[in-house]
């Protein structure tokens, strides 16, 4: 199974951090946060990936080189100006095959476990996506969409999505590379026509979007709080 990590955002809210440093080689737990999904896919048995990158990709590139040091490839796809998560992926559509892929936010930091990604494979059927929610954190309480018996919907107790995925390459198909285009309309277009499957994760998940998230997050796995 091939994955991409997504890891082309400018990082606004992390400022004037990510003015040096790109999102995701800030460092969680001791090391970089994008480097926390190339080992979880690296043992999974996921032997190449896709980076997705823009602000100061080549940084990203230097830190991770070619996969070899992860037993893994790592394939990169470069991008002038961040083409947002539907547009990323579509963009990179071509390395990634015909087989339903895993995808993977660079700035969340979760112990879910992604080999239940790669069995919601074998059971996607007619959906084109298996989405991980997750409770809804204090800066998003609103949601995004509710799990209601393995299946995504639009109303209903709404919990937020993780950023952790599968997808089948058809559904980004008609978006041509280079395309800018935002995922939750997309999202939300698949899961109307009931396209869509997915989970409840209510283990440790933390969208790493603030120096206070980033600060709380590596305060509490020093601590081993949940």
């Amino acid at each position: 199974m091939k994955a991409i990590i997504l890891a082309a955002g400018r990082g606004e809210r992390m400022r004037p951090l990510t003015d040096r440093v790109p999102k995701p080689l800030i460092e969680v737990g001791g090391k970089p946060l994008i480097v926390h999904h190339i080992e979880k896919l690296a043992t999974l048995g996921c032997e190449r990936v896709v980076i997705n990158h823009a602000h100061l990709g080549e940084m990203i590139e230097a830190a991770l080189g070619d996969g070899t040091r992860y037993g893994l490839t790592i394939d990169y796809s470069r991008e002038g100006e961040a083409l947002e998560t539907a547009g990323g992926i579509a963009n990179a559509l071509a390395m990634l095959g015909t087989a339903p892929f895993i995808a993977v936010n660079a700035d969340v930091y979760s112990e879910f476990d992604y080999a239940r990604l790669m069995t919601a494979a074998g059971r996607l059927g007619n959906a084109n996506a298996h989405l991980v929610l997750v409770d809804n954190p204090a800066h998003h309480p609103e949601g995004d969409f509710a799990a209601r018996s393995g299946k995504i919907a639009l109303d209903g107790e709404l919990l937020t999505f993780s950023g952790l995925a599968l997808y089948r390459p058809a559904m980004f198909a008609e978006i041509a590379p280079g395309t800018r285009m935002a995922l939750a309309p997309l999202l939300r277009k698949q899961i109307a026509a009931g396209h869509v499957l997915g989970e409840h994760f209510r283990g440790r998940w933390c969208d790493v979007g603030t120096p206070e998230r980033l600060t709380r997050l590596n305060r509490d796995l020093r601590v081993g709080r949940v």
